[in-house]
């Protein structure tokens, strides 16, 4: 079977870092901290990281922005879903699409959408009356007179891929991915299959997700998953890879990619942003929620990217590891890390600039690698100052990339494992 090669030749973006590559590659380069205190989204006591100010909308202010705010069909998309579709639209645009030539008709949309918890996000929902036991109830009119026709398109996981295949006339196939914080890397690996088994010539991918809302954070805080943080404190943020790590702080936001052939890429004059190498996918089969804390299935899934990338640990210059900031997921990652790399590749964690943005967190965090690899310089580890462990090389100080080959690795509920590998810039022939 002949397998080709895939590119990366475009990538959008919606975050608190910003909604463009070289806004991320500034805010890199800022000291200034994007969180804030939890008390703006009803639940005091925690740090969480929101795409924007709260109270607005945080998509950014540009083309893909405004042509979302404009449709009118908007307000069926959960805040991920927006997120998702605006960077769709921006990696589109970056890719060499436009309106006048727009992405092939036929071209595949695979997504990565966390679930909306902002239950009393829809006026009408959260104060309904509930019809009584037994059968016999009212009339949904009747029940929840405030409630919009058609709320429950917020709360169907397709609905973001049903609204950018409207707005971009698009009519491949369109798949939904949720496989917990795992997701946007799933996502990822599963286009690139499809390009690279000559499924398809291209595939938009998008990724969104947001959990800043009062149920969401009551629902992690009762798990006892977040970092505690009061008003004084909440700009510190979350402490990944750290001794004093005591759990994640939510985040949000949404990135996007055109995946296609390298042949194809290059006969349309396409810039290829990086080439994917690699995927591996596995799953613990053990809890719920906590990883095996051996580390031995998410393992596998790093060394069956190493292995299609066909490279050598030692053939790795970074990692943007998973690096959540939690007692249960930090040490297993680092002793991984230690296991399969040793101290050879610079090891970044980029949720301690980002939080965790969950279903969209590979997807965002691989735009903020194009990004900083753009600007020449790899982002520090943020709150650093007793790593778990000395044989892994977390990245301490800005510096340079010490090459192009590199892995992202994502953990997720469910024992959800994926990593994914890739060599950043424009590739030999």
């Amino acid at each position: 079977m002949t397998v080709m090669r895939v590119a990366v030749t475009g990538a959008g973006m919606c975050s608190a870092a910003g909604h463009s590559r070289a806004e991320a590659a500034a805010f890199f380069m800022r000291s200034a901290s994007p969180f804030c205190a939890s008390a703006a989204f009803g639940v005091p006591g925690y740090a969480v990281c929101p795409a924007g100010p709260p109270g607005e909308d945080g998509l950014g202010a540009d083309a893909a922005a405004e042509r979302l705010r404009s449709w009118r069909r908007r307000v069926y998309l959960s805040r991920g879903g927006r997120f998702a579709v605006a960077a769709a639209l921006r990696a589109a645009a970056d890719a060499g699409f436009s309106p006048e030539r727009p992405l092939p008709p036929e071209t595949p949309l695979v997504a990565a959408l966390g679930p909306t918890l902002d239950v009393a996000g829809e006026p009408g929902l959260a104060a309904a009356p509930q019809p009584e036991a037994g059968g016999g109830g009212e009339p949904a009119d009747a029940v929840a007179p405030g409630l919009g026709a058609l709320w429950l398109l917020r709360w169907l996981p397709n609905t973001a891929c049903a609204a950018l295949n409207e707005l971009l006339r698009l009519h491949g196939e369109a798949l939904t991915v949720n496989a917990a914080c795992a997701s946007a890397t799933q996502a990822l690996g599963l286009a690139f299959r499809r390009v690279a088994l000559g499924e398809a010539e291209r595939v938009l991918v998008m990724a969104g997700d947001s959990r800043l809302s009062a149920h969401g954070l009551l629902g992690y805080g009762k798990a006892r998953a977040l970092c505690r943080r009061d008003a004084a404190t909440a700009e510190r943020g979350p402490l990944p890879f750290d001794a004093g790590g005591d759990g994640f702080a939510p985040g949000e936001g949404g990135a996007a990619f055109v995946l296609e052939r390298l042949d194809a890429a290059r006969a349309r004059g396409a810039r290829v942003l990086a080439e994917i190498t690699g995927y591996g996918a596995t799953c613990d089969g053990g809890a719920l929620t906590a990883p095996d804390a051996s580390g031995r299935f998410a393992e596998r899934a790093v060394r069956a990217a190493l292995a299609q990338a066909g490279w050598r640990p030692g053939d790795v210059d970074w990692i943007a590891a998973h690096g959540t900031g939690t007692p249960l997921n930090d040490p297993m990652e680092a002793a991984l890390l230690a296991r399969i790399f040793g101290d050879g590749p610079a090891v970044m964690a980029l949720k301690s600039w980002l939080g965790h943005t969950s279903a969209a967190c590979g997807a965002l965090e691989l735009a903020c690698v194009l990004a900083a690899w753009e600007a020449g310089r790899m982002p520090p580890l943020r709150n650093a100052s007793d790593v778990l462990r000395d044989d892994v090389r977390f990245v301490r100080a800005p510096g340079p990339f010490p090459g192009p080959a590199g892995l992202v690795e994502s953990f997720g509920f469910g024992g959800q494992n994926a990593a994914l590998a890739l060599r950043l810039g424009e590739v030999a022939a």
